[in-house]
């Protein structure tokens, strides 16, 4: 007949028991039911917000895209997202860690401004500020209206369309505050782009 555990075996097996549960409650039960509710309720946000081109996913309207040729030079023909300190890569996300008050950063703003306004026509002065500031993600997928508008004549121009038409396709694709009143209203240029591409070719 085996001995009666002592008072400290009782805690450890109970212990042991208590981190058994909780690794089965909070490792397995708990995440698979999440993504199971997250399924039925939300199926395209739990997947990631993946868009598609013809049946094939081209992205996530979650996350930026460069829209710019081997030479890294901004494609006319597509709405030009804000810059990426991470150039839209996804395993490096993150800012410059510039501050504001850094020369490096002012300097860069400076030709950025000079390079937007050049590519869309308008004075630097009416470049606004997300045109030339990357977010702190490096992979916000979306602009201001601001920035959209300065770029509507470009693309029109460019693709052979009505600037009218471009200008109702960012409207589409702008939302406002989220709740009415965070944040500000955005345009996403994944989907804006995506969207212009099914207008025709360019």
């Amino acid at each position: 007949m085996s001995a009666p555990l002592s008072r400290t075996g009782r805690q450890y097996v109970a212990a042991a028991r208590a981190l058994l549960l909780a690794t089965l409650v909070l490792g397995l039960v708990y995440p698979l039911a999440v993504t199971g509710l997250a399924q039925v309720l939300a199926p395209g946000q739990a997947d990631g917000s993946l868009v598609k081109a013809n049946g094939a996913v081209v992205g996530s309207s979650l996350i930026g895209q460069a829209y710019s040729d081997a030479d890294e030079d901004p494609l006319p023909q597509y709405f030009q997202p804000r810059p990426s300190a991470s150039e839209y890569d996804g395993t490096a996300s993150g800012g410059s860690n510039l501050g504001p008050n850094s020369p490096e950063l002012a300097a860069l703003v400076e030709e950025r401004r000079t390079a937007v306004a050049a590519l869309n026509r308008v004075d630097p002065a009416d470049v606004p500020p997300d045109a030339v500031t990357a977010s702190a993600s490096g992979l916000d997928p979306h602009i201001s209206p601001a920035y959209a508008a300065i770029q509507v004549d470009r693309v029109a121009a460019i693709r052979g369309l009505p600037a009218a038409e471009v200008a109702s396709l960012v409207a589409q694709y702008t939302s406002g505050r989220d709740l009415g009143f965070i944040g500000a209203p955005h345009v996403n240029v994944v989907q804006l782009n995506l969207a212009l591409d099914g207008l025709g070719e360019a």
